[in-house]
């Protein structure tokens, strides 16, 4: 019998790849702590907070929210664990002890709004260590570019009104969740300028991806100048993944990953985290996870079986109307660009939005 494609023998998968491969011991191990309800409140609602409680408590638990979401019995402990996940990877990236790192939690989180889960989301992870950046570490400006490639609507729906977390999302155009990610979605009051989509039509691979972010997210970087880098790193574009078709290699987000290492350098002092979300393929995503891992190592190590496959399929040619989608989105670069001329000499403050 199958289990739920959300199962999380995916990711399980990932980690014991990189176990016997020996890298493991080269890693620096950061266990996780459970987010306090003073983290999850932050950036969910207290009604939201108090739901999955109750829920979880039930003796086959609930659902994160949308009905096709379900969670069992302690549904709470493991989702604050993998929200507190997050935090202790952004303390220790902040805090300089690690150069930079990789989350690997479950369940995800980017579909997660304020007011309720879905999309196998129970709380938003990446929000979560990003107000933790913020109110307890002190940042002043947090990016979060999120790779995975469904729409992150709960991360942008959480800092919609808020210059300070910039929220970058690159994912296929109205796959999930339905009528959510489009261009127009730009954020509100002194937000507006601060959400940027990029949909990406089916069939786009790892030129477009690089692409965008070359157009797009680097530009949105270099003018919003963040403190910290947090990476929503969902592997269901890969060309493999049963519930998106997009065709990212694992080549491709290692690439995506030198790309972004390189903008943190340049912005941040390094300071980059990133954190799981989905992906859906067993077979598939430990070798792109092993890829992003090889890239924040800087050692090759456990070559993916699968390159001769699927590097002959196509992705890595840019074709026009995947080109045209990028190009679409590089107006909502002005009104960052606009905010980064008041910068000067590098400072870190923020001018409001007018």
């Amino acid at each position: 019998m199958g289990h739920h494609l959300a199962h999380p023998d995916t990711k399980r998968r990932f980690h014991e790849l990189v176990a016997v491969s020996g890298v493991l011991n080269e890693l620096r191990s950061i266990p996780a702590v459970p987010a306090g309800e003073d983290d999850i409140l932050r950036v969910h609602t207290p009604e939201h907070l108090a739901r999955i409680k109750s829920e979880s408590l039930q003796p086959k638990g609930g659902d994160a929210g949308d009905g096709c979401s379900p969670f069992g019995r302690g549904g709470y402990e493991i989702a604050a664990l993998s929200a507190g996940g997050a935090i202790e990877l952004v303390k220790e990236v902040v805090a300089g002890t690690v150069d930079n790192g990789y989350a690997l939690v479950n369940p995800p989180g980017h579909h997660a709004t304020r007011a309720t889960g879905m999309g196998f989301c129970m709380f938003n992870n990446v929000s979560v260590a990003a107000a933790y950046a913020k109110a307890v570490l002190g940042l002043e400006r947090v990016a979060i570019v999120d790779w995975d490639v469904h729409h992150g609507n709960g991360t942008q729906d959480i800092w919609y009104d808020d210059p300070s977390v910039l929220t970058v999302s690159i994912h296929q155009h109205l796959c999930f969740p339905p009528g959510s990610g489009y261009r127009e979605e730009r954020g509100t009051g002194d937000g507006h300028g601060y959400a940027l989509n990029i949909p990406l039509p089916p069939g786009s691979g790892d030129a477009a991806y690089l692409h965008a972010v070359d157009r797009v997210v680097a530009p949105a970087l270099r003018a919003f100048r963040p403190e910290l880098v947090l990476v929503a790193s969902g592997f269901d574009a890969s060309i493999l993944d049963p519930l998106a078709r997009q065709m990212v290699t694992s080549s491709g987000f290692q690439q995506l990953t030198r790309a972004l290492l390189d903008l943190a350098a340049q912005l941040c002092d390094g300071r980059i985290a990133f954190v799981q979300e989905g992906g859906y393929s067993p077979h598939y995503v430990p070798f792109c996870g092993v890829a992003v891992l090889r890239e924040l190592l800087g050692k090759e190590f456990v070559a993916d079986p699968y390159t001769p496959i699927v590097s002959t399929q196509g992705g890595d040619v840019l074709l026009d109307h995947e080109a045209a989608a990028i190009e679409a989105a590089v107006p909502l670069l002005d009104v960052l660009k606009e905010r980064g001329a008041h910068h000067s000499g590098g400072s870190r403050e923020l001018t409001p939005a007018p």
